[in-house]
C-alpha cells in the first residue's frame, strides 16, 4: 500500500515512517511533486487536518492523510492550540514560539499542558480521523536538543525528561503523534 503523508515537515515524516509497517510505503509531498502551500485556515486542530487531507485528495487524487498538532496550555485557556506553529508570528519560528509561551507562564504555578494530534485520512473516498493526546507540563526553561517545535519545554506526565531529551522510540511510544499514528496504522493494516 502506498499513501501520501500531506506534510512538508521532514521531522514529522521521519517520526511517522518509524512507526509504519514495511507493507505501507509513505510518500511525501516531494514524492508527488506537490510544492503548494497547503491552506490551514480552520479554527480547530481537527479542521486543519481534514482541510489538508482534502486538498491533496482533490488536487492530486491520492489516498492520503494529514495531521495537525497543537500545544494546549491550561493556564493560557488552551493557547496556543490551533495557532501553535505561528503563535509568535507568521514566520513560524519555533524558538520565538517557545519563548512566548515561557514568557506568558512566568510566575504561573499551573503549568499543565497537553499536545493534541489529529490525523485525517482519506482512503477509498471515505474520511476517517484519529486523535492522540499526551498530557504533561511546560518546564521553566528549555531542556534537550532533540525533537522540534515545543519539545524542549514539554515534559510528559510520569517522565523526568522533555521530549527534546528523549530518544525517538520513547517519544513515539508515549507521544501524541505516536498515539494517533498507531491508531492509523492499526486501521490501515485491517484494510
Amino acid at each position: 500500500m502506498k499513501i501520501v503523508f500531506a506534510t512538508g515537515n521532514q521531522n514529522k515524516v521521519k517520526e511517522v515512517q518509524a512507526l509504519m509497517p514495511s507493507h505501507i510505503t509513505l510518500l511525501s509531498l516531494k514524492d508527488i511533486d506537490c510544492n503548494d502551500d497547503i491552506p490551514e485556515t480552520q479554527n480547530t486542530i481537527e479542521g486543519n487536518a481534514i482541510q489538508k487531507a482534502e486538498y491533496i485528495k482533490t488536487h492530486f487524487g491520492y489516498d492520503c492523510f494529514a495531521d495537525d498538532t497543537g500545544l494546549e496550555v491550561e493556564a493560557l485557556n488552551g493557547a496556543p492550540g490551533v495557532y501553535s506553529a505561528r503563535y509568535a508570528g507568521e514566520q513560524k519560528n519555533a524558538e520565538d514560539n517557545m519563548q512566548k509561551v515561557l514568557s506568558e507562564l512566568k510566575g504561573e504555578n499551573n503549568r499543565s499542558a497537553q499536545f493534541k494530534t489529529v490525523i485525517a485520512l482519506y482512503l477509498n473516498g471515505k474520511l476517517h480521523t484519529f486523535t492522540g493526546i499526551c498530557k504533561g507540563e511546560i518546564t521553566e526553561k528549555k531542556h534537550g536538543e532533540k525533537g522540534f517545535g515545543y519539545d524542549p519545554i514539554f515534559k510528559p506526565e510520569n517522565h523526568e525528561q522533555t521530549f527534546a531529551e528523549m530518544e525517538l522510540g520513547l517519544k513515539n511510544s508515549i507521544g501524541h503523534r505516536g498515539k494517533a499514528v498507531t491508531q492509523l496504522v492499526d486501521f490501515l493494516t485491517q484494510q
